[in-house]
């Protein structure tokens, strides 16, 4: 006998009688494919995948929260099973409860087993389904395991779970479902079917809310269906949520100022008219705007963000008229929209946009959020109306003074050539405060240019392009200072380390090498020559012994340095008062610049030179 599920009335007397209340989620959760909304073509994928046999093993969930995913699983298990007096086969059409859809949907059928990978993620977990598939279903047609939030299971999990993935036994099938599908390993996802359940659309979560809030018999405003289904963002179970919230919230009646007043949102009509005063540049009214849905328990990050929204929404209403459809648009945003979209141009938009991202961040993470939302205002205020400077560069040259006539038009190649003398321009932005009430702050391009200059040809101000001059190298320190100014490193301390100077000419360059330099030295250094330099350089090795290296050159300063500091009178005084103190360091105070010394008047001929000022280390 066949287990036919309980209509909606019985539903109703059951909750009634028994005490117990379902939430709405849960309550019209659907039961078969016709029920779900948004995803039409998993189901006709599916559809055709029966009606052909070509049913898969293994199908893959993934989508956002809230779109349907575990639910579909439920759905797709009965399918598999389904049963009835007169079907016996695998079956989109459930239209009649079959013998083992009750226990399935409700989660308690014995061959439909359902696992959180969340905890559980472990290979032990996956060994225990793979000791379980070998035996047959009980009752049903197949064996169905249901793994949600697959993308948690463990490395070794996955890697025990393949074989039996690619492999299994045909009265077996795999239903996974994820909301982070890059988690899950390729070699799983090539073995599955995937279905990406999408966002649910907004309009037909407002059509599928009014549906349920009718059969409640719950009486709900459109505009608050509209504001429900935009905080849901596509998610069926949160949009059931948040009317659940609403219906509590309001008593049983669901009004758009309850919705709003419970979600923090701001009025949409008022959101409007904040975008007016900021386009305008009216910061007076924009602040005064905000304060006001402050006051009435609107967050201001919410505000801007509903804000950003409303710039979205214009910007494409400028290339997309039919994007005033949408259903959870009011007749305010749709009419205003467009206006808006006629009037301002894509410049302002974008501008507007980029800094409301930069702004919404700003609000959230201040612990004064009225103040950062009042900040970002002024700015967007301040910023509505400028010019970039193509366009001022624009006004200036297309036009002269009041005084003067216009200045001839320039070639469209004209307009990056510099301007010279009296004809240079500075254009200043002035914003005029305002005169009292809503009235819209001015905005003056300042022409400082006394006499419109002729147009001159770009070529005959365009500067010739000189080449930057090639270093002079002289020395090869010379060479190591170019390697360092270029951050090369490695060659600067091969030079320093390996390299005997032996002659040095413009372009050529003769070098021993001491017996641990690389090979490749000399190939090395002149590729690095040539790239640094610009000409082409001859470094070659000379068979003569060659001067010491750098780095020889600086140890012999060194040494030279510590027996100097050893033998002046006060440090021997200093070693010998301190038995076992050593000399680490010598450091040779910076001599005094001759031209300041000129400068200063002082003869220092007679002067001795300054004394060296070793750092002593006493080990005692």
């Amino acid at each position: 006998m066949s287990e036919a599920g309980p209509s909606e009335s019985e539903k109703g007397v059951t909750e009634k009688t028994s005490g117990a209340y379902r939430v709405l989620a849960r309550k019209y959760r659907p039961s078969d494919f016709s029920e779900l909304i948004g995803q039409e073509p998993m189901v006709r994928t599916l559809t055709n995948a029966f009606a052909t046999g070509r049913i898969a093993q293994a199908w893959m969930l993934t989508g956002v929260r809230g779109v349907g995913k575990t639910t579909t699983a439920r759905i797709l298990a009965r399918a598999l099973n389904y049963k009835t007096a007169d079907v016996d086969r695998p079956s989109v059409d459930l239209s009649v409860p079959g013998e083992h859809c009750q226990a399935i949907m409700e989660g308690r059928h014995v061959d439909v087993i359902e696992m959180d990978a969340a905890s559980h993620t472990g290979i032990d977990d996956i060994r225990d389904i793979i000791d379980r598939v070998r035996y047959a279903p009980v009752a049903a047609r197949y064996k169905v395991y249901i793994i949600d939030e697959v993308h948690m299971l463990s490395t070794p999990a996955f890697n025990g779970l393949l074989k039996t993935l690619e492999e299994p036994p045909p009265h077996v099938k795999f239903i996974f479902a994820t909301t982070e599908i890059r988690k899950v390993p390729i070699t799983v996802l090539s073995r599955c079917q995937r279905f990406d359940l999408r966002r649910i659309d907004a309009g037909a979560l407002v059509g599928h809310l009014a549906s349920i809030a009718e059969k409640e018999g719950i009486a709900v405003d459109a505009e608050a269906l509209a504001m429900i289904a935009r905080a849901a963002e596509g998610s069926a179970r949160d949009s059931l949520s948040i009317l659940d919230q609403a219906i509590a919230h309001g008593s049983g009646k669901v009004d758009a100022g309850a919705v709003r007043a419970m979600l923090g949102l701001a009025d949409r009509a008022r959101i409007v008219d904040l975008f007016e005063h900021v386009m305008k540049g009216d910061i007076a009214a924009a602040l005064t705007e905000l304060r006001q849905q402050y006051d009435v328990g609107a967050d201001p990050a919410a505000v801007l963000t509903d804000l950003a929204e409303f710039n979205h929404l214009v910007t494409r209403l400028r290339f997309v008229p039919e994007a005033a459809d949408d259903a959870t648009l009011s007749e305010e945003e749709r009419r205003r929209g467009r206006d808006f979209a006629e009037k301002l141009s894509v410049r302002v938009l974008s501008r507007t946009w980029q800094m409301l991202l930069k702004g919404i961040p700003e609000v959230q993470n201040s612990n004064r959020p009225l103040a950062a939302a009042e900040m970002v205002l002024i700015r967007l205020a301040h910023a509505a109306d400028l010019p970039t400077l193509d366009e001022a560069l624009k006004t200036l040259e297309g036009g002269g003074t009041a005084s003067q006539p216009s200045a001839p038009s320039r070639p469209a190649s004209s307009a990056s050539a510099p301007v010279s003398g009296g004809a240079a321009s500075a254009v200043a932005q002035a914003r005029m405060p305002s005169g009292g009430g809503g009235s819209a702050q001015a905005m003056r391009l300042v022409e400082a240019q006394p006499e419109v200059a002729p147009p001159v040809p770009v070529a005959a101000v365009r500067p010739a392009v000189e080449e930057p001059p090639a270093p002079a190298l002289k020395s090869l320190a010379d060479i190591v200072a170019l390697a360092e100014q270029h951050r090369d490193g490695l060659v600067k301390a091969m030079l320093r380390r390996y390299v005997r100077p032996v002659r040095m000419e413009p372009g050529r360059l003769d070098v021993a090498l001491t017996e641990d330099a690389p090979r490749t030295l000399l190939n090395d250094l002149t590729t690095k020559l040539r790239a640094w330099t610009g000409r082409n350089w001859l470094v070659s090795l000379s068979k003569e012994e060659g001067g010491q290296t750098l780095a020889e050159m600086e140890s012999a300063r060194r040494e030279s340095a510590f027996l100097d500091a050893r033998s002046d009178p006060t440090v021997a005084a200093i070693l010998a008062r301190f038995p076992g103190a050593r000399i680490i360091d010598v450091r040779i105070p910076q001599a005094v610049d001759d031209a300041a010394a000129e400068d200063d008047g002082d003869d220092t001929d007679g002067l001795p030179e300054d004394p060296v000022d070793p750092a002593v280390d006493d080990d005692e």
